[in-house]
């Protein structure tokens, strides 16, 4: 019998961040911050309710050469929660 890898989908998130109510461009202010103290291959999990962080937070991270690994548009569109690796 052969298994599967589980840890095939397993993220690193060694930072969680919960920017509600915070507008731009206090949610990428944070994240720049957070992800300076991490180390390359870890994953830092942001929430953000600011509109603008749906186009702020991916170009910062094109910017800064991070990985988006995954981007959640939360129920009820109150907002968005994106996993970044730092690269």
């Amino acid at each position: 019998m052969v298994q599967q890898n589980k840890k095939k989908n397993h993220m690193d998130i060694v930072e969680e961040i919960d920017a509600t109510g915070l507008l731009c461009p206090l949610p990428v202010l944070k994240l720049r911050k957070r992800i300076k103290n991490i180390k390359k291959g870890q994953v830092i999990k942001i929430f953000s309710d600011d509109p603008a962080a749906e186009l702020d937070i991916p170009y910062y991270c094109n910017e800064a050469k991070h990985k988006i690994i995954k981007k959640n548009n939360e129920k009820d569109n109150r907002g968005f929660t994106f996993y970044i690796m730092k690269c």
